[in-house]
């Protein structure tokens, strides 16, 4: 059976040649190379939700692939595809490097300019390697394989706008739905998650933020376990110990998360840090969310602007949801749309805190009322973004993108 080898590199040069000498290997079928980390993550994932098999054997990474450095991207994919075999092809080939890349979960490092018989030996070990992995799994390893969770981001144009309130609902209704739901909050100053469920804890997300390889056990030790069967990650206690939460820690632990839940919602809060803009770039749906007032709009037209110039997401990727709507204003959720030029939610959230008022301050709002009009569009808005079992409601998910840094165009 030949061997499927999918070249990635950003260089069309080395790129070529790559392509060129893979093809002269023994039994190798080398795929359409892809061009940057986001599109490689992308093209995994879309195989992957057809089929493990589907699933190229080895996947050669050249050293200047981007946006994402390529130990970062390594590791993502060896947490996201772990029956995929990653070789990376870089002009270091130090032991340090090589240790690095390991650490990262490569299975093997060729050094540049290539080698016929080094890639040549290479490529047959990893690939060996992949058919015995996939082999283990198809007699029933226990994995999340594959694209993982679904994971769902929930930015506030302002603050006060509702963000986290939209974020608690929409894993409740996952959660009820029968569908095994982590729910993040990276409101890592002003976080509120755990006073809007009233619940007291040791370890917050900053606990994992030095953490290079997050186990299944060292997940475990630091969620907090609801009543209502939500897996919590939660902001630090204390504000400043956000500042540990870097974007690289952020792509480590959303990876870990989205390979063990099937459901992952982020808190991303109003202020945009290197935490939040990585987990906005990960992830399969971006909501924002405003008010339908001139402030809150104007806000989320900055943000989605600002997203765009860092490379962060794309404003067509971004999806809009007005809260407190009423027919009464002025600010309708279409003009919302073609302001910020973004996709807009089908479901509104209407205005009525007497609703909320009671639960949000006994910090219960996980108790709010089934006849609660925002409740009830609340969970909608989780069926339409195929966050619930099928018989719960809508099943189609948000477009998927791969992790890229936050970083500016470049010149």
């Amino acid at each position: 059976m030949p061997t499927r080898i999918l070249p990635a590199g950003a260089d069309p040069d080395a790129v070529r040649s790559l392509t060129t000498l893979l093809s002269q290997l023994p039994d190798a079928e080398p795929q359409p190379p892809v061009t940057d980390s986001t599109q490689l993550v992308d093209t995994l994932a879309r195989l992957a939700a057809e089929s493990v098999d589907e699933l190229p054997e080895v996947v050669v990474v050249h050293e200047r692939i981007g946006p994402v450095p390529a130990l970062e991207l390594i590791r993502e994919v060896a947490l996201r595809f772990p029956a995929v075999g990653v070789i990376l092809v870089t002009t270091d080939a130090s032991p340090g490097l090589f240790a690095a890349a390991m650490d990262s979960g490569a299975r093997g490092l060729v050094a540049l300019p290539l080698s016929y018989e080094e890639l040549a030996n290479r490529v047959q070990a990893v690939a060996q390697w992949s058919t015995g992995v996939r082999r283990h799994l198809g007699h029933g390893a226990e994995t999340l394989a594959g694209a993982g969770g679904t994971v769902v981001t929930v930015s506030g144009a302002k603050g006060g706008v509702g963000a986290t309130l939209t974020a608690i609902q929409l894993a409740l209704a996952a959660q009820a739905s029968g569908r095994a739901t982590a729910l993040v909050d990276l409101d890592l100053q002003t976080g509120d998650i755990a006073s809007y469920l009233d619940i007291q804890f040791r370890r917050s997300v900053a606990d994992l933020a030095g953490i290079t390889d997050i186990s299944p056990r060292v997940l475990a030790d630091a969620v907090f376990r609801h009543d209502t069967g939500l897996a919590l990650l939660l902001a630090p206690g204390e504000g400043e110990r956000g500042e540990e939460v870097t974007d690289r820690a952020t792509r480590q632990l959303v990876s870990a998360l989205r390979s063990r839940y099937e459901v992952v919602v982020v808190d991303c809060g109003a202020q945009l840090g290197g935490a939040g803009a990585a987990a906005v770039e990960m992830a399969d749906t971006a909501l924002l969310v405003t008010t339908p007032d001139v402030i809150a709009v104007r806000a989320a037209k900055r943000t989605v602007r600002m997203w765009d110039r860092l490379q962060i997401r794309k404003a067509e990727e971004t999806t809009v949801v007005v809260n407190r709507h009423t027919r009464h204003t002025e600010i309708q959720p279409a003009l919302v749309q073609r302001i910020t030029g973004t996709a807009l939610a089908r479901t509104a959230v209407p205005a009525n805190f007497k609703e909320l008022q009671g639960v949000v301050d006994a910090g219960r709002v996980h108790e709010l009322d089934a006849r609660s009009t925002v409740k009830q569009a609340l969970w909608a808005l989780a069926g339409e973004l195929g966050l619930v079992r099928a018989a719960e409601g809508a099943t189609h998910r948000g477009s998927g993108r791969g992790s890229v840094s936050l970083r500016r165009r470049k010149e």
